[in-house]
């Protein structure tokens, strides 16, 4: 995609531009809320269905794990531009997190 601070100097031409932008944004957005909600549904369902909780409890955490994906890439708009710096907290902190959960797991079980 361009620039979105790049400018033709025709108002016209801006318009159209920022108008088709924010069309493919809205549906990407609309696209990821179905997904969102598709996935909490089978959720429901696997809990409903009344699976083992060996199976569920994992498999709801996974579908939980792909909505944070979802949430972080097209709500948050990091999947845009000048998003670098806060991908960088948030990784560095998923990491952190993970090294201390496994860190205390470890030292509890041994």
């Amino acid at each position: 995609m361009e620039d979105q601070y790049l400018s033709s100097g025709n108002p016209r031409v801006d318009y159209e531009y920022r108008r088709r932008r924010n069309k493919e944004a809205m549906r990407h957005q609309v696209i990821s809320f179905a997904i969102s909600i598709f996935l909490t549904l089978v959720a429901f369902g696997a809990v409903a269905a009344g699976f083992d909780k060996w199976f569920v409890i994992p498999f709801i955490l996974l579908l939980a794990l792909v909505q944070v994906i979802f949430q972080l890439y097209y709500f948050m708009h990091m999947s845009e531009k000048g998003h670098e710096a806060v991908q960088l907290f948030i990784y560095g902190g998923v990491i952190i997190g993970f090294v201390t959960l496994l860190g205390f797991l470890t030292i509890v079980w041994w």
